[in-house]
Formats: structure tokens, sequence, C-alpha cells
């Protein structure tokens, strides 16, 4: 029996940083989305399918924002959206514990007269806070359907999508009309009136025109001076009556405008909000006392970030040493399974060696996303970001660009792309110049390899916390020198919005986990498993003439061999610039290799020990570098600032390139990591030689 053709229905899925829109639509798609308790964590759009009740629900989930005045991208892309692809309906989530702010996207919802439910998430919080809301009466006051749900607990989901159906299927639009007061709807009407006369706008709304008009959005401007002409009449009217709101009321059409909607929501808050009997102390206020003061608020967080490092090392450790232990004899059975040849050598020295030196990272890199995770759906990481905020302004970055910086820490790609959620080009700039100095991930397996070689496990934790505040530090440095230098002007004020700690569910943390482990592994199996054979035959490949190997041991024999490799001569040419530093040319080529994906330093020098090793083969790669004289904990430690600082990753230059949209900043996000790598390095390996260090 055929299946019934089903209806298909497109939602956009709106609202504010904060409200549960992420969480709502992982619940309503199955969709793995992380979901972040921050301003910022979606910046595109992500889309997801559910079937209910016959009905093909195409779910869209847009940018989270405040407001769809287009002021930064992703309120464009929300509001473009809305206004280009007309959705059959859109799904507005309000966190109705936060209920006066949420609201004011509502009510621009309303200005655009699309289809629109407005979902009350989180109203188990309402109801712990001993409130009550009357969400029949906002659903009055709103025009629009308003339906209680807690997305986090799959509660009132079923009756959320009834309605989104039933809107859909209706075109029910809003039967609230917004208005703003005799002044304003005057010069409204009038530009609305005009722009009926002389442009189609199909099924846009005149009055939401003459609105954005009369705001002065550019965008709006822009579009429709393009289709009617820059100096059209129409423009003149709206610059004159912007001129004479001023003078009447005494503020910008747009504040007056933003003044009506909020003294709307206000009056609609006060009719539907009911304050219960029980009075509970706001705890999250208590705790900001301690956590965002300014005198405990950053040491609290340098603590928190050193107590994650100790963590990810000491519990990571056990693991890690088992999945070691398992490559090793897998290498150790491959090699006596085998005979003596290139096979061997190349599933030996260059897969398992190459692969499994990277996989065994796995719980560290697990346990790390698992702390970052805690941090964000705790509600934590905004906190962080609101302390540090007053460091960053003084350096002359924007107080925004610190969700990026935190999105650095696990991978410098979605870094720079978060930062389009800054609306000016120069705070832009210098926060995608500034993200790859933040250690990703892929950065972590390098640090864990290098301290547990030659610091005791009581130190480890602390040498890598030194090694991520480093980055930071300098991080601010060049964004002073940039913000003084190339991109001189003022810092865009920023208000760091604060949500409500939140008890992180099992579920999410889960989920993020997950996807930051599998995608690791992922990378070990794909990228870093096609480096490895690539490096292994760059290893390997000239062969050294026969008369050359006689006489010599086996392990004599790898290391000639290696030399003799299109990879020995490179590193062979590129270690008098690299000696300084104290690294020979083995660590030079892991470093070329690197520059692909940073966890290929780590599979490169697992493949040129176990090939200059020769029965080393398949050995514990750390031991290896204990024992390796060229090694000790100042080169470990330089090497590991070098590796911080040096080229990002490819994918990273690239994604420059493509966000800044001209190869000249990319260009020089190369040059100026590259210099800074070695000065920096340098400077730390000559001063620990001067304190008689090795």
């Amino acid at each position: 029996m055929e299946r019934p053709v089903s209806k298909r229905i497109v939602i956009g899925l709106a609202g504010n940083p904060n409200a549960g829109k992420t969480t709502l639509f992982n619940e309503l798609t199955g969709g793995h989305q992380h979901v972040g308790n921050y301003p910022g964590v979606t910046v595109e759009r992500k889309e997801g399918l559910r079937q209910y009740n016959g009905y093909d629900l195409h779910i869209v989930d847009l940018p989270g924002t405040y407001s769809l005045t287009a002021y930064s991208a992703e309120e464009l892309v929300a509001r473009d959206f809305v206004v280009d692809e007309q959705p059959d309906v859109v799904i507005d989530v309000v966190d109705a514990s936060n209920l006066e702010r949420n609201l004011y996207l509502t009510t621009q919802f309303l200005e655009l007269e699309q289809p629109l439910v407005v979902a009350l998430n989180m109203m188990d919080v309402v109801e712990n806070e001993g409130k009550r809301i009357d969400y029949d009466l906002l659903a009055g006051l709103l025009g629009v359907p308003a339906v209680p749900v807690v997305a986090a607990k799959r509660k009132g989901l079923e009756e959320l999508l009834e309605t989104v159906i039933q809107v859909a299927e209706e075109r029910r639009r809003p039967r609230r009309h917004l208005t703003y007061g005799p002044e304003l709807e005057e010069h409204l009407q009038e530009i609305a009136h005009a722009l009926a006369s002389v442009v189609d706008l199909g099924t846009l709304s005149p009055h939401w025109v003459a609105v954005k008009l009369l705001e002065g959005d550019a965008v709006v401007r822009k579009h429709l001076g393009d289709r009617i002409g820059a100096d059209h009449a129409l423009f003149g009217l709206v610059d004159r009556a912007r001129l004479h709101i001023n003078e009447v009321v005494g503020d910008d059409a747009e504040i007056a405008l933003a003044d009506r909607r909020y003294g709307f929501i206000s009056g609609a808050v006060r009719e539907a909000m009911r304050q219960g009997t029980r009075s509970r102390r706001d705890w999250s206020d208590a705790v900001d006392r301690y956590v965002v003061s300014r005198v405990l608020g950053l040491p609290i967080f340098v603590l928190l970030m050193w107590a994650m490092f100790e963590m990810v090392f000491r519990l990571g450790a056990p693991p890690m040493g088992w999945i070691e232990t398992g490559f090793t004899a897998l290498g150790q059975a491959v090699s006596q399974a085998l005979p003596v040849g290139d096979l061997r050598s190349l599933l030996v020295d260059g897969v398992i060696s190459g692969v499994g030196g990277v996989l065994v990272f796995v719980p560290n890199i697990a346990l790390l996303f698992l702390a970052i995770s805690l941090f964000e759906d705790s509600g934590y990481m905004a906190r962080a970001a609101f302390v540090v905020d007053r460091i960053m302004h003084r350096v002359g970055l924007h107080g925004k660009s610190f969700i990026p910086m935190l999105v650095g820490f696990g991978c410098n790609v979605p870094a720079v792309m978060a930062t389009r959620t800054l609306s000016e080009t120069r705070d832009r700039i210098v926060t995608i110049l500034v993200v790859p100095l933040m250690s990703c991930g892929a950065r972590l397996p390098v640090y864990i390899l290098l301290a547990g070689a030659f610091f005791p496990a009581s130190a480890a934790g602390k040498v890598i916390f030194s090694i991520y505040a480093l980055g930071v530090v300098l991080a601010m440095v060049m964004a002073w020198l940039f913000r003084s230098v190339l991109l001189k002007g003022p810092t865009t004020p920023f208000v760091m919005e604060l949500p409500p700690y939140r008890m992180p569910t099992v579920k999410g943390v889960a989920i993020h986990v997950w996807e930051r482990a599998w995608m690791y592994v992922k990378k070990a199996g794909t990228v870093i498993l096609a480096f490895a054979v690539v490096m292994w035959f760059l290893m390997s490949y000239p062969r050294p003439e026969a008369s050359d190997l006689v006489g010599l041991t086996q392990q004599q024999v790898g290391a000639v061999t290696l030399e003799h490799s299109f990879a020995g001569r490179v590193g062979k040419t590129i270690e008098p610039v690299m000696r300084p530093l104290g690294f020979d040319w083995q660590t030079t080529v892991a470093l070329i290799a690197g520059l692909g994906a940073k966890e290929v330093f780590v599979s490169t020098l697992a493949t040129a020990y176990s090939l200059g090793g020769g029965e080393k083969a398949g050995s514990d790669l750390r031991e290896a570098l204990r024992t390796d004289p060229h090694f000790s904990p100042l080169t470990a430690y330089t090497l590991m600032v070098f590796i911080l600082l040096y080229i990002p990753c490819m994918s990273s230059v690239v994604v420059i390139w493509r966000e800044t949209g001209t190869w000249k900043w990319a260009a020089f996000t190369v040059a100026y990591t590259c210099v800074l790598a070695w000065t920096v390095a340098f400077v730390v390996h000559s001063l620990g030689l001067f304190l008689g260090l090795r």
C-alpha cells in the first residue's frame, strides 16, 4: 500500500539567544546540533525534518537574534529568510522567564504580518520563580497563538506542532496591528500610501517597509532605491518625516519606534504575568556577586580553566595508556605476521604509528569538550565573557569578540566563522586575526604528548594551562597592536547578556561530547590517515644506495634512510632556521606536515621515530622522545609555544580568506603568525638557556 503524499510545511524557528531555540530544534527534528548557553552560538541557519500527522515539517533553525533591524549578520540572515523565503509559519521561541526582553523580537515579527506562533519556553523556570503566565490572555494581546512548552523536557511539543499546522493551513496572519501613537502613525500611513503607489511590494506589508524606512534601515532603503532610484521623491518624504519626528518627539524615529514597542510589551506583560504567593531568592544573582565581581571574577575564571586542564590530563591519562598499549600490541602483531618489506613498513610505521599516535588522545579530547559543554550549558561561559570583556575593551577588542575566541578553544574554523556576529568590519577583522592564537583541540594532543613525556604528572596540567594562557595574552597584545596600527577606530560598545544559571542536561552534554570526539576520530581515519600515508612515502623514498648501508645496524639503517628521503632533505634544508629554537630536522619535518592539520605533527613524529628507530617500531612515542638526545624539557616547552603560534591549519587559512573576502588578510595571518612563533619561541628558549634550564 502506497504511503499518502504528505503536505509540506516550511517553518522558521527564531528567537533570542539563550531562549532554548536550539534545544527545541533538536527535540523537534532529532538533530544533533550543539546547544550552547551564551549569545552567538548559532551563526548560520540549520535545517531539519519532522514527519507529524501526515505532514512533512521542514524546520529551519535561524540564528539567535534580539531584533530584525539588520545591525548584524545574524539579524540579516533571520530577516532575509522570513522576508524573502516566506515560510508557512514562524515559531518565535520566547524565554518565558524573561518575557519582557524576549517579546521585543515578537513585536517585530508582528510588524511583518507573517503567520506566527509564540512558543513560551522554560515554563518550569517561571513556575519555580513563583510566577504564572496567563498565556491565553497573552495570545489575545499579541494576536497570535502562544503555546507553553518546556523544550528540554519535551513538554508541550505536541500542542505546539498542532498549533503550527493549524496556523500554516489557515495562513493565519497576526490579528494585532501594533500602533505607534498619532504622531508616528500619521507619518507611517503617509509613507505606506506613497509606497503602494510607486512600487509593487508583493507579499510584503507596506506598513512594515514604512517602519523600516522610518527607522533608517540602510538595507531596506538600498534595496528599494535599486528599484525606484536613490533620489526618488519617496526618500525625501521619509527624510522629512524623520526630521519632523526628531523635532516633535525629541528623539530619533528609531528610538521613538522602539519606545512604543516596549510600551506595548510592558503593558502586555503587566496584564498577563501573575506574581505567585511564593517568594524565592534569585540565587543566580547571589552567585554572580562573586563570579562576575571585579575582584574575584578573573581569579575564579583562571581557577576554573586551570582545573579544566588538570582534569583533562589526569583523568585522561589512564584510558590514553590503555589505547596506547593496544596500538603497540597491534603494531607488534602486524610486524610478526608480515615479512620485512614496504607493506609491513606502511602498515606499522605509517598507518598504525601515525594514526594510532593521534587516536590515543581521544579520551583527552572528550574530557576537554565535556568541560566546555558544562561551562556553556550551565550559563558560566557568558559570565566568563563578561569578566574578560573589561580587559578586552582596554586592548581595543569588541566585547563580543570573546565568543569566537572561546569557540577557538574547540576549533579555529568555526571560530573565524563566528565573527559574523560582529557588525563592525574593524572589530571583525581584528578578531579573525587573533583567533588562530587560541589553542584549538587539534593542538591539545601535541601538548599532552610533550607535557607527558618531559614533565611529571603533577606539573603537566599546569604546563598545558600556561600554554593556553600564553595564547590568550598574546591575542590581547596583538589585538592592541593591530588596533593601534592597522585598524584604528573606536571600539563598538557591547552589552553582554547574562542568562540564568541552568542545570546542563545529560542529553545536551552527551551530544556535544560525542559529536566533537567522533569528529576527531573521523578526522584521524580520513585526513590524518591520508597524511600518514603520504608522510610515510616521503620519509621512505628515495632509498640510499645499498653500499651506503653496509655494516650498519638496523637502527642506523633506519636513520640513514630517513635522512636520505624527500622529507629528510627538506628538513635538513630548513633546519638551520629552526636550530636557534632547539629543533632538529625531524621536528622541522613534523612541523611542516602539521600545516595541514595540527594533529599530523604527532602522527608524523610517530612515523619518523618508527622508521628511524628500527626496533622501536610500534613503541611508545613518549618514551622515544625522552630517550632522544635532541629533546629536553626546555625544547619540549619551546616546541609547544611554537605550535601554539605558528601558521594555523590550512582549513583555517582558507576560511579566513573566505570570510574576509580577500587573500591579503589570509596571507597576512600566515606571515605574522610565522614571525610571532619564531620570535616568542626564540625568547623562551634563550631565556631558558640563560637560566640554566635544559
